[in-house]
């Protein structure tokens, strides 16, 4: 769940003015769980930035949620590599949501989950990976 908020919210604070601590907050994040790919994924994020501002420019909101898909999946193998980091990387982007005016901020995707059941239903809702053994 967190990979996919965070993932859309590092690709919206690409087109603010909060954008270089972000990119700093990422990166000291890889740095800490995957040292090696540290300085690639600052470069990732550059170039994604350079996408997301054309795209925005062009209105093409299909690009920009590939490059939210994108960001997600790297996230989702970082929090799972080190799920620790987890924390840190909440905080990073509410530090650089909070950086801004309350009018520039993108909004924080948030999920909604919803079932009605009825009778013998079972119902099993997940953020993310589920594992139900039954016997």
């Amino acid at each position: 769940m967190l990979a996919q908020t965070a993932g859309a919210t590092v690709v919206a604070l690409m087109a603010t003015d909060a954008w270089q601590r972000t990119r700093e907050g990422v990166v000291a994040l890889w740095r800490r769980v995957r040292p090696v790919q540290a300085d690639e994924v600052g470069a990732a994020l550059e170039e994604t930035r350079e996408e997301i501002l054309v795209l925005r420019c062009e209105g093409d909101s299909a690009g920009a949620e590939d490059l939210e898909r994108d960001w997600r999946r790297r996230l989702r193998r970082l929090l799972e590599a080190d799920p620790s980091v987890a924390e840190d990387l909440e905080e990073v982007l509410a530090q650089a949501r909070a950086s801004l005016p309350e009018d520039e901020r993108p909004p924080v995707p948030t999920v909604h989950m919803q079932v009605q059941a009825s009778g013998h239903a079972r119902v099993y809702q997940a953020g993310r990976d589920q594992h139900i053994v039954e016997r």
